[in-house]
């Protein structure tokens, strides 16, 4: 495992919140992103580290437009060149930065951020007793203008981009991300996601594809995915289950429609989900594992759409300060970054309030010069009532 950061800057007096939180990206990393695809060619004072500052300011303080992150950094003149921001902050300035650099900068580096976070996750507990990486895949559409957005093309009248995620289950670290317009289905996803020996895939029916999900099965990968209604199936034979769990079967059967996609046996588990007066049924292609395991990793799947909800509440991804695709990617990207990178913080620092609260107490206190963890300390101490049980949470 590599080696990082592990400890708090030692001298935070006199540093704000914003620069501290800064002092946890890797700054050689972030230069080679922007060599490779040359973002700071000809750029005279407004660099693409000034741009990813302000978007990193915009996100962790919920601002709404171009024009409030101008007038909220304007008003904070004398403190700019200690956030790290050199160049002038201007509403034109950052609307041209995120219309012309290449959005792979930051999206290269949000998945560097991605690889460091999910080290650090790597022994995190997801509330199942397995040594394989478990991962959920699934995709959110953000629905936006026609009009505005004639690139993001979904129905005749309506445009709309899909987030799709392969969320990394221990520490819900997002650990591939692609941004499509709204007519790519899901499933096509699975045509460039490379898969890892030895991990399970955890889907939803909308993944159902039997001759990419036999490639899956070659590359010996594992999946748990939920069947369709009209699955046609022969069973071949089944096992004992205790009806008791929510159990109803555990067969091992063979395709006859799809025979020639997927020519080897699979697992077969039916489930009855009480709470919900549900009847599921999944396929895998893990004969290994117990069956009620089976059920609840498919339960865990979950956590993906909880992440969806989350970003979507907490993050500035909804409402975009840039129409072109390459102002909406750059964003969506910095944003995955500030998600990660508080992650990074979070357990670098052994902090124990949520991710959520984290946030919350960043965004009003940007400008203060309180270290990080007497913050925390501090405001988890006096105000119990900042803890909002309604509010989604991921850690």
């Amino acid at each position: 495992m590599l080696t990082l950061l592990t400890k708090e800057p030692s001298m935070n007096e006199g540093k704000t919140v914003f620069s501290q939180v800064m002092e946890f990206l890797p700054m050689y990393e972030f230069r080679k992103c922007v060599e490779r695809y040359r973002g700071d060619y000809k750029v005279l004072s407004f660099s693409c580290f000034d741009q990813f500052l302000c978007m990193a300011f915009a996100q962790m303080t919920f601002r709404e437009s171009l024009r409030d992150i101008q007038a909220c950094l304007r008003s904070k003149k004398n403190k700019l060149y200690h956030m790290g921001i050199r160049g002038q902050v201007s509403r034109n300035t950052l609307s041209n930065a995120n219309n012309q650099r290449d959005w792979r900068i930051y999206a290269d580096f949000a998945m560097i951020l991605i690889h460091r976070a999910r080290e650090l996750y790597i022994n995190e507990p997801f509330g199942i007793e397995l040594d394989n990486t478990v991962y959920a895949l699934d995709s959110t559409t953000i629905d936006l203008c026609l009009a505005l957005f004639p690139w993001a093309r979904f129905r005749k009248n309506k445009g709309a981009v899909k987030l799709h995620t392969l969320l990394d289950l221990r520490g819900n670290i997002p650990s591939f991300i692609d941004i499509t317009d709204g007519k790519v289905h899901d499933v096509n996803v699975l045509d460039i996601l490379i898969s890892e020996a030895g991990s399970f895939y955890i889907m939803d029916r909308g993944y159902i594809d039997f001759k990419r999900l036999y490639e899956l099965h070659q590359a010996l990968a594992f999946f748990v995915i939920r069947a369709k209604s009209n699955l046609q199936y022969r069973r071949l034979y089944s096992r004992p289950v205790d009806k008791s769990t929510g159990l109803r079967c555990d067969q091992t059967i063979v395709l006859t429609q799809s025979f020639e996609d997927y020519p080897e046996q699979l697992r077969l588990v039916k489930f009855y989900d009480a709470e919900n007066d549900l009847r599921l049924t999944f396929l895998t292609n893990n004969f290994s594992l117990d069956t009620l395991t089976i059920a609840q990793l498919y339960k865990c799947r979950w956590k993906v759409e909880l992440f969806f909800k989350w970003i979507k509440q907490h993050l500035r991804i909804k409402a975009f300060f840039g129409t072109s695709e390459n102002a909406v990617k750059t964003q969506v990207w910095i944003a995955v970054s500030i998600y990660v990178l508080i992650a990074i913080i979070k357990k670098r620092l052994a902090l124990e309030p949520s991710l959520y609260t984290i946030l919350q107490i960043f965004s009003v206190n940007i400008f203060e010069k309180d270290p990080i963890c007497r913050l925390l300390e501090t405001k988890e101490q006096n105000n119990d009532n900042i803890k909002n049980d309604n509010q989604l949470k991921l850690f």
